[in-house]
């Protein structure tokens, strides 16, 4: 998503040119260009998927709704299992409408997950909670917290839920650095992401996450923070971004590279 600009294909060569070893995919362009064509593609490039982004959105009321949401989950499951990757990240859906009710849209979080996670397991696909900045809980997820993902993901076994680790999301939380220790030591940090946060944001806020270096977050303390609680994973970098997507995807994809070096690297 960083790159949205660039094709599937020209993604896939930039990654290659640049030594970048893994990419996190998004279902949409994926399924545009077709899901085994994707796995094939990436492979034939010795790239791995690191996720597949996004599962979720369970908090609906209708019972039709649900009903296909949980349909949708089980495709974006086989999806991820047919790219090669073993983390589905779940943005888990806002309030629905005319409802008020929090607690309430984390239970059928909770319920919907008591019906997926088997499914995911079966298909060796980790489901990985990523908690939204507070925001976003009215329209897009109600989770907001590493607290409020872990108490729904310590429900199922660590090998079929976890959470999503983002700086974007988390980083003005001050029980987040806690949190991540107590995630790391169930074996749940499923995913690690980076982004900055700039100001002022954008208006609709959605597509304003900062490169890498130009906003508050200290990237390498959040990346050390991850490690010491075990995580030996792959990390990405997400970024929505018009400004980015506006240039060269290929010379925005070299930035990214360098400022990660520069900013999240250990010196």
């Amino acid at each position: 998503m960083t790159v949205k600009q660039l094709t599937l294909p020209e993604l896939v060569a930039a990654c290659a040119e640049l030594g970048v070893p893994g990419v996190g995919l998004w279902r949409e362009p994926v399924q545009a260009y077709g899901v085994e064509a994707t796995a094939g593609l990436v492979r034939d490039a010795g790239l791995a998927v690191t996720t597949l982004c996004r599962g979720g959105f369970l908090t609906a009321l209708d019972p039709d709704a649900r009903a296909a949401a949980l349909a949708d989950n089980r495709r974006a499951v086989d999806e991820a299992a047919a790219l090669g990757t073993d983390t589905l990240v779940l943005v888990s859906g806002g309030l629905p409408a005319g409802s008020k009710d929090l607690g309430a849209a984390r239970e059928r979080i909770a319920d919907a997950l008591a019906e997926l996670a088997p499914y995911a397991e079966e298909h060796g696909v980790r489901l990985a909670i990523e908690p939204l900045h507070p925001m976003y809980a009215a329209d897009r997820c109600v989770v907001s917290t590493l607290t409020q993902a872990l108490d729904l993901a310590e429900r199922f076994p660590a090998h079929q839920v976890g959470v999503t680790v983002d700086t974007y999301h988390v980083w003005w939380d001050d029980r987040a650095p806690a949190e991540i220790a107590r995630a790391g030591a169930g074996g749940r940090i499923h995913a690690l992401q980076l982004a900055d946060w700039t100001t002022p944001l954008p208006e609709g806020v959605l597509n304003g996450r900062g490169q890498i270096g130009d906003g508050a977050i200290d990237m390498r303390a959040w990346k050390g923070c991850a490690e010491a609680a075990g995580y030996t994973g792959p990390i990405e970098v997400e970024l929505f971004n018009e400004g980015l997507w506006a240039r060269d995807g290929r010379e925005v994809l070299k930035e990214t590279a360098e400022r990660f070096l520069a900013h999240a690297i250990d010196e």
